[in-house]
């Protein structure tokens, strides 16, 4: 069962990649108007909704310009929630790990999430419903030591915890809440690929996580703002 979002507009950044086509897939059952940035133009490719009557997709638009966040979310109809799935990985140890790697790393979680989450605010306070921000963080946000020999990765998706965290506060009179997620690693195939003699029964599929995020998201969340939910599955 999927959470009720009919006649609302919902952004959901990275939404062609494996997390953001969950999301998107379980928004459009709920009834929603989905509007799917997309940077990378080969994931189209796999994303079975972009001739949805309900999705919208825009291509080429990077999210670590702030121009383009400010134009993009500028010409969107009334928004009832903003989804960031958007985010970049990286995996080396502190010796291996240029300054250039490290600003990737903030430029693609950090900033994308602060100015996704800036432009989209600016269009809820148009209505009078308030709205729903749903960042995605990492399980490392949560437990640093578990990110060692990432720590340019934690460190940007610690960012994205501590962000959720004060505008869950700053918002919340405005009725916007703001929640995130922050997944261990999930059952994708990339991540199998990776990781071939993994359990791959412990992770979290990207079902389970866009069913949390969806919910964060809906307007049957009435009362969740400001939290960081583990998305851990048996991992």
């Amino acid at each position: 069962m999927c959470e009720d979002f009919t006649s609302r507009h919902v952004v959901v950044t990275g939404g062609t990649g494996s997390l953001g086509k969950a999301v998107v897939g379980r928004l459009v059952k709920g009834g929603a108007t989905c509007h799917v940035p997309c940077y990378r133009p080969e994931e189209l490719e796999s994303f079975d909704l972009r001739d949805h009557e309900r999705v919208s997709v825009s291509q080429g638009i990077d999210f670590a310009d702030e121009s383009v966040a400010q134009k993009y979310y500028g010409g969107l109809p009334g928004l009832w929630a903003s989804i960031h799935c958007t985010g970049g990985f990286s995996m080396s140890e502190l010796a291996q790990t240029s300054l250039d790697d490290f600003q990737s790393q903030m430029m693609l979680n950090a900033v994308t999430c602060f100015l996704c989450c800036r432009e989209a605010v600016k269009r809820m306070r148009e209505g009078e419903d308030g709205g729903r921000l749903v960042n995605v963080a990492a399980r490392p946000a949560l437990e640093p030591r578990s990110g060692a020999g990432m720590a340019a990765y934690t460190a940007a998706k610690s960012v994205v915890a501590a962000l959720t965290q004060s505008l869950g506060e700053e918002l919340a009179s405005e009725r916007i809440w703001v929640n995130a997620v922050a997944p261990s690693i999930m059952d994708t195939p990339a991540n199998r690929r990776s990781m071939p003699e993994a359990d791959y029964n412990m992770w979290p599929t990207v079902n389970d996580v866009a069913r949390t995020i969806t919910f964060l998201a809906s307007p049957d969340n009435k009362s969740t703002r400001g939290a960081v939910v583990p998305v851990y599955g048996r991992s």
